[in-house]
């Protein structure tokens, strides 16, 4: 696979962003395009988190993917309470600025969106808000309550060096008070309720059995809330914690179900 930087002066941020893209061994600037799958990090990681897993050359190799990994520090890839736009920054800048500069499939049925934790959880809004832009998500043991949260229910995990836990004040700083119209924006729940029908779209789910009881809950909660939508969804329980290890051994599934979804992959 060949890896690379796009970097450019970002209207919505208001500074330099790079993007890491990864072609697949089989990419060509001509002939048929190729699909795209967008792959957004946790919290606190970068556009070069996803490549310390072992396991995504050999995931990569046999498809026809373009990988785009984008970067949003701790600010969940969303417009915030703050001003900061990195949803602007995603759907606005991003996919355009990929789409321009490669041979892919400019199309919702060739375009996915993915991500771990803090990222499967911004995967899955941005997906349910721009049905235009995506069709497929998929999401490692996503955070997708996030803008449900009240107070700081990870206290008693605060040295645990496996997952970086905002505090309270952090959380309020990208979400904003209880209450927030950021958080009402986000809310997946209500997001689920009111998509545009004429946008379907397949999501992977997956949790590990050793992940945090709160993680584990919230994304059985969305499983069940995706089936009472009638959303095509795959979802397994494996084992695993909260962390790049269990991301990694999830990269088969992960790309057969977004090869199997998205056009010409």
């Amino acid at each position: 696979m060949k890896v690379l930087t796009e970097t450019w002066r970002s209207a919505a941020i208001g500074r330099e962003k790079s993007v890491t893209v990864v072609l697949p061994p089989s990419y060509s600037s001509t002939g048929e395009p190729f699909p795209v799958l967008y792959l957004l990090h946790g919290f606190g990681g970068n556009r070069n988190t996803w490549l310390q897993c072992e396991d995504l050359v050999s995931v990569v190799d046999p498809g026809r993917l373009i990988l785009v990994f984008p970067e949003s520090g701790r600010s969940w890839f969303i417009n915030d309470a703050r001003g900061r736009r990195y949803e602007d920054h995603l759907v606005g800048e991003v996919v355009g600025r990929v789409d321009e500069r490669f041979n892919t499939a400019a199309c919702r049925e060739g375009r996915g969106i993915g991500g771990f934790s803090m990222g499967g959880a911004a995967a899955l809004y941005q997906a349910l808000l721009h049905g235009d832009l995506f069709s497929v998500v998929c999401s490692s043991a996503g955070a997708f309550e996030a803008p449900l949260r009240e107070g700081d229910p990870y206290h008693g995990l605060r040295g645990d060096r496996r997952m970086a836990i905002p505090t309270t004040r952090d959380h309020e700083r990208v979400w904003g008070p209880v209450g927030s119209e950021t958080r009402r924006k986000y809310d997946p729940y209500r997001l689920l309720r009111n998509r545009n029908p004429e946008y379907p779209i397949g999501v992977h789910l997956d949790i590990g059995l050793d992940d945090y009881p709160r993680m584990i809950s919230m994304n059985r909660r969305m499983r069940d809330a995706l089936s009472a939508a009638s959303a095509t969804q795959q979802y397994r329980e494996r084992p695993g914690g909260h962390d790049w290890e269990f991301v990694n051994a999830g990269l088969p599934d992960l790309f057969v179900f977004a090869r199997s979804h998205l056009l010409s992959a």
